[in-house]
């Protein structure tokens, strides 16, 4: 006969599968995942007396407290991991909404992570710390740009937990002269990245031997500016390089086959209007932004009519060819090697992560409440859920690295067991 604990222990997996594993909406739960659980059991409501409207009640009811689950969250991670929050990643993503969202002004259209340009959607700030556990978040309006929200975010960490030495890092979407001055005002550092366009002022050092490999693929180096308080770091990556080669090669075959298609219409008679020449080589060097700076083309008057004529600008081509794979990080960190540097910025793709989890298994996208107060409880309810994924994957991790291992001898090592566990 099975006991009451055992009863219970079921029920909570099941509740755990049907309702954690798999989210759904209000009128889901109402109608399929409650009754299908024990949740009137455990939680002493008929199945009777929940509805969506009930439930949607309730997401009003926990907006108010987000800031002190997210304090309460930061002090149950330092005790049970010992979670330090002295670094802090930081990045952005958007959800969508089904239907017109009239309702809400925060839904707009903006650049869509997505891929859905033609919904309306919010975006979501987010900061982890280091591994993954989550410090804070946040959310704008959806055509908010990135860079536009790093004041806002400092502002928010401070009314929350005060003033400290805080080292973030984030890509080079979020990067402006103003955003890192606003840090630095704060005492704070930062590892970032850095737009492509000022990789130009190192074009020497990309040409230099002296890079250091921290995984067979990844090499560094580290740059200081003269009379600067900022150090650089340049890395490039082997992969990185194949895929960018690998797509300008085939932009560029596609635009010479385009212009060799031009010229055989001029040479042959088919296309005589200047302007229509014109027109059609603008269409061609439109269709193709990422080379057209590599080719050097133009209509030229001579005996035989106007021709076509166009060549590779070698200089151009060969800096395109030095900083394919490569990209720049900056940061006022003084102390850092090269190759801890790059792995304090790799960091971020916890960050990335997270954002991973909350579109997957926690199922944040899309949304479907109208008012803008439900929308921002939703994407509460979805924060929680990932604090309780990220708990769960490092109580694995750490019972993972418990399990008794088998000794030189073959008698297996018995690790002490911990309730923290």
């Amino acid at each position: 006969m099975m006991t009451w604990p055992m009863c219970l222990g079921r029920a909570w997996r099941r509740c755990w599968r049907s309702v954690a594993c798999a989210p759904g909406s209000e009128l889901a739960i109402e109608q399929r995942g409650y009754p299908a659980t024990a949740l009137d059991d455990l939680l002493g409501i008929a199945e009777g007396k929940i509805n969506d409207t009930r439930l949607y009640r309730c997401l009003d009811r926990i907006l108010p407290h987000k800031t002190k689950l997210e304090r309460h969250l930061k002090e149950r991670y330092g005790a049970l991991f010992g979670a330090e929050f002295d670094v802090l990643l930081y990045d952005l993503t958007s959800t969508y909404v089904e239907g017109a969202a009239a309702k809400n002004p925060m839904m707009r259209r903006g650049y869509s992570r997505d891929h859905r340009p033609d919904c309306e959607q919010m975006v979501i700030a987010l900061i982890v710390n280091s591994e993954g556990f989550p410090f804070s978040y946040e959310t704008f309006n959806g055509h908010r740009a990135d860079v536009s929200t790093m004041e806002t975010i400092l502002r928010m960490v401070e009314r929350k937990y005060g003033q400290a030495r805080r080292i973030w890092v984030f890509d080079r979407g979020v990067v402006s002269e103003e955003n890192l001055a606003a840090i630095r005002k704060r005492g704070g550092q930062y590892l970032v990245g850095t737009p492509r366009t000022q990789m130009k002022q190192f074009e020497a050092e990309l040409s230099k031997d002296d890079w250091t490999r921290v995984r067979p693929e990844v090499e560094v180096k580290k740059v200081a500016i003269p009379q600067g308080t900022e150090t650089y770091i340049l890395c490039r990556t082997a992969g990185r390089k194949e895929k960018e080669q690998a797509i300008r090669n085939r932009f560029s075959s596609s635009l010479e086959k385009a212009l060799h298609g031009l010229q055989k219409s001029i040479v042959l008679g088919r296309l005589k209007d200047r302007n229509k020449m014109e027109r059609r080589l603008g269409k061609i060097q439109a269709r193709h932004p990422s080379v057209n700076d590599l080719y050097e083309v133009s209509l030229r008057d001579g005996a035989e009519g106007v021709r076509l004529f166009w060549q590779v600008k070698e200089d151009r081509q060969r800096w395109r060819e030095s900083r394919e794979g490569a990209y720049l990080l900056r940061t006022n960190l003084q102390v850092d090697t090269a190759e801890e540097l790059w792995a304090k910025y790799m960091q971020l793709t916890e960050a990335e992560a997270s954002f991973r989890a909350l579109k997957s298994e926690l199922s944040i996208r899309p949304l479907f409440h109208q008012r803008e107060s439900r929308v921002k409880a939703h994407v509460m309810v979805a924060f929680l859920g990932y604090a309780l994924w990220v708990t769960l994957k490092h109580l694995l991790r750490r019972r993972a690295a418990m399990e008794p291992k088998p000794s030189a001898s073959g008698v297996e090592n018995v690790q002490p067991f911990s309730p923290m566990t």
